[in-house]
């Protein structure tokens, strides 16, 4: 193996006689090249989008999600609240309870979801963060208080310096109608707008009031231990999965457990797929880029002809004469990946540390230029991926032309 790299390595770098051998094998060097710093680029790109719109979604959620399998509410007295809070990471726990209602300020109407939340809501999630106006208050003295989306407060004219009170519709859930007076088919509840947030995400900014969590049963009608979930704020979110683990034997089977990704299971699948697709388009074109190693090899192996019989006549078989040349073509597509690494990672790195691709718009934008990451597994995934291209790409001219060469010369 080491005299067929040896050998490889000496006619990788030495002057050919025909000039078209050189350029050709620089052309796919160059090929090999851009098609590995582009899949590299374009990865990180990925990358970067995932770990951006999750940190947008972070903000908002918890690290952990308890809710039930079946319905829309459990009571706390059935999952062991005190077992939860006694398992080892978890740190601070929240009670919510979500739904929806009709929501009025002055003459304009919208529907919305309320999240009823308790005291310790801001201590699970990042929602002190994201306040675009106000502050984040539910109840101030006997003052029933709540926030809201930017999109929603839009919608709904809501301004925090007015005093008009923003009114909450809900159907009852119990007693009988009077079609005679149909208003009395709706609790309503009343709060003051202290706050309004911004996720920078339409699905939260235009539909979510934040809201007391006791003041949220008295609307829908529930007694103080009903919950929609429980919210858990971990210590290291690296430990998350031993966590759910923990409380998937407490709470037993009828509970979802979902972390971040978890609650936004079609987003994070959706990226993975167009990652995915993204680089098996790439690894296409790489596949034709390396056509150019079988035309390559075949000149090099026909300028060689002479040396394969002496080869021959030294008494090496045709299996190390085949190793040899295809190694040379290995060799090609290595340095073409290494290069186009390199390359690749020097921009990624440029881009992640000073932004140098910026959106256009003026800062119109949540992020002033492209973010990108950069995982060494993608690294080692183009490495794998393009070397073992550039050996699927070199096998066939090697193994058919050396196989001539070697059984005729000579005769």
């Amino acid at each position: 193996m080491k005299l067929a790299f040896n050998i490889a390595l000496r006619y990788l770098f030495a002057k050919k006689s025909q000039n078209i051998i050189n350029v050709i094998s620089m052309i796919s060097v160059i090929g090999i090249l851009t098609g590995s710093a582009a899949l590299i680029v374009v990865l990180s790109v990925f990358n970067g989008l995932h770990g951006f719109i999750g940190s947008l979604y972070s903000s908002f959620d918890p690290d952990i999600k308890i809710s039930a399998i079946q319905g829309k509410i459990f009571s706390l007295d059935s999952v062991g609240v005190d077992k939860i809070k006694n398992i080892p990471g978890v740190v601070a726990w929240s009670e919510v309870l979500e739904d929806n209602a009709l929501l009025k300020f002055s003459k304009r109407q919208m529907p919305a979801t309320i999240i009823g939340v308790d005291d310790n809501y801001h201590k699970v999630t990042g929602i002190d963060t994201i306040m675009h106006d106000g502050i984040f208050r539910t109840k101030y003295k006997k003052e029933n208080q709540g926030v809201l989306g930017y999109v929603l407060a839009d919608q709904l004219s809501v301004r925090l310096n007015f005093v008009t009170p923003l009114s909450m519709y809900a159907p009852r859930r119990t007693g009988r109608i009077n079609m005679a007076n149909p208003q009395n088919a709706f609790r309503t509840e009343y709060i003051s707008p202290v706050g309004i947030f911004m996720v920078k995400q339409i699905e939260y900014d235009s539909q979510y009031l934040i809201i007391n969590i006791e003041q949220a049963r008295r609307l829908f009608e529930y007694d103080s231990t009903v919950v929609s979930s429980l919210y858990l704020k971990v210590n290291d979110y690296s430990n998350v999965g031993n966590v759910k683990k923990q409380l998937a034997e407490v709470l037993g089977p009828g509970y979802k457990i979902a972390d971040r990704q978890e609650q936004h299971a079609s987003f994070y699948k959706m990226m993975q797929l167009e990652k995915l697709m993204a680089f098996l388009i790439l690894s296409f074109i790489l596949l034709i880029a390396a056509f150019n190693i079988i035309g390559t090899l075949s000149m090099l192996i026909y300028e060689k002809k002479e040396s394969i019989f002496t080869f021959r006549s030294m008494g090496a078989t045709k299996r190390l004469v085949t190793r040899i040349f295809l190694t040379e073509g290995w060799m090609i597509s290595l340095v073409g990946v290494i290069a186009g690494l390199v390359i690749g990672i020097v921009l990624v790195l440029l881009q992640e540390n000073y932004g140098l691709l910026k959106f256009q718009g003026g800062g119109s934008f949540i992020v002033d230029a492209y973010p990108v990451a950069l995982e060494w597994t993608d690294v080692l995934l183009v490495l794998v991926t393009v070397s073992t291209i550039g050996l699927l790409g070199a096998w066939y001219p090697v193994k058919v032309i050396v196989d001539k060469y070697y059984t005729q010369i000579g005769r």
